[in-house]
């Protein structure tokens, strides 16, 4: 079961590319500024 799951996960990573993988990064960093800057104010 395990195997399957990981096997899938490698399988999307590698359709999805790496520019999926940055906008996702992108979009948790700037979920991080907002964030921080209703903590600050």
């Amino acid at each position: 079961m395990g195997g399957n799951i990981l096997a899938a996960e490698k399988g999307y990573r590698s359709g999805c590319g790496y520019s999926g993988g940055f906008a996702l990064l992108v979009v948790l960093f700037i979920l991080l500024i907002i964030v921080g800057a209703a903590c600050f104010c």
